[in-house]
C-alpha cells in the first residue's frame, strides 16, 4: 500500500484530501508538526507527497528543497496560488507536478497515480500481465485486436478507424480485459497537459468507443461499473448472445 504524505495547513483542505486518497486504497498521513515537517517526513517514510506553498513558519518552496536533501520521493504542489512564476518555482525548487486550487479531485488522483507508476514501476511492471501483445507492439484479447500503429480495432476480419482518445481508451481496456479500469484511470489517459479532461469528455469517449464496437458486432462491450469505472466484456463471451 502506498503511503501519501499530505501538508496542508488547512483543516477542511487537508480533510478532503485525506479522505479521498484513503477511498482509493492509499495509506495517508497528514503533517502535524509543522515546524518539524522535514523530520515528520522522514518519521513516515510517504511514497509520495502533496506539499502546499502557504505553510507556517516556512513555505512549501523551502520544505521542498529539505525534503529533496534527504528524498526523490515525488511531489506534488497543490497551491491557490496559480501563476505561472509559482508553478515554475515549484518545479525548480524540485517539485514534480503542480495542481491549482481549487482542486479537481479526479485530476488530482490521475496525476497522483502517474507519478507513483513512473518512479515505483507499479504501471510498468503490471504490463507483462495485461491484455495479449502479438510481438509488433498490437494488443489483441480474445480476438479483438488493437493496431495502435494504424489506430483500427478489428474483430473477425472486420475493422473500424478509431480517433486519438478512442485508441488510448481501446488501449487502457485491452490491456486490462474483464477487469475494472477506473475512471481516474481514465481520465489520466485522455490527459495531455494541453487540453482539461473532465467526467463528461470521458463519457463521451466511452460512448463514442462503445458505438465503434457496435459497429463491429460486439454490442454492449463496456461495461459500466457504478462507482469504480468501466470493464471491458470479452467478445467470446457475447457470440452467442449479441455478435
Amino acid at each position: 500500500m502506498y503511503r501519501i504524505f499530505i501538508i496542508e495547513d488547512d483543516e477542511k483542505i487537508g480533510g478532503i484530501l485525506k479522505a479521498n486518497m484513503e477511498k482509493y486504497g492509499f495509506e495517508v498521513r497528514r503533517a502535524e508538526r509543522f515546524k518539524e515537517l522535514l523530520a515528520e517526513f522522514i518519521e513516515y517514510d510517504p511514497h509520495l507527497v502533496l506539499l502546499d506553498i502557504n505553510l507556517p513558519y516556512f513555505d512549501g518552496f523551502y520544505w521542498c528543497r529539505q525534503i529533496r536533501t534527504r528524498s526523490n520521493v515525488p511531489i506534488i504542489f497543490i497551491s491557490a496560488r496559480a501563476g505561472e512564476m509559482d508553478q515554475v518555482m515549484a518545479i525548480e525548487n524540485g517539485g514534480d507536478d503542480y495542481v491549482a486550487k481549487p482542486i479537481h479531485l479526479d485530476l488530482l488522483m490521475a496525476k497522483t497515480r502517474s507519478a507513483l507508476r513512473r518512479v515505483y514501476g507499479e504501471y510498468a511492471a503490471a504490463a507483462g500481465g495485461l491484455g495479449g501483445g502479438n510481438g509488433n507492439g498490437d494488443l489483441e484479447a480474445n480476438g479483438l485486436i488493437l493496431y495502435l500503429s494504424r489506430n483500427e480495432l478489428e474483430w473477425q476480419g472486420k475493422r473500424v478507424e478509431l480517433t486519438k482518445n478512442e485508441l488510448l481508451l481501446a488501449e487502457c481496456f485491452l490491456r486490462r480485459p474483464e477487469q475494472v479500469v477506473t475512471r481516474e484511470e481514465l481520465l489520466e489517459a485522455l490527459w495531455d497537459d494541453v487540453q482539461f479532461v473532465d467526467d463528461n469528455t470521458l463519457t463521451v469517449n466511452v460512448t463514442r468507443l462503445r458505438k465503434k464496437l457496435e459497429e463491429l458486432g460486439i454490442v454492449k462491450a463496456i461495461e459500466t461499473v457504478r462507482g469504480q469505472g468501466y470493464k471491458l466484456i470479452l467478445p467470446d463471451m457475447q457470440r452467442g448472445a449479441g455478435a
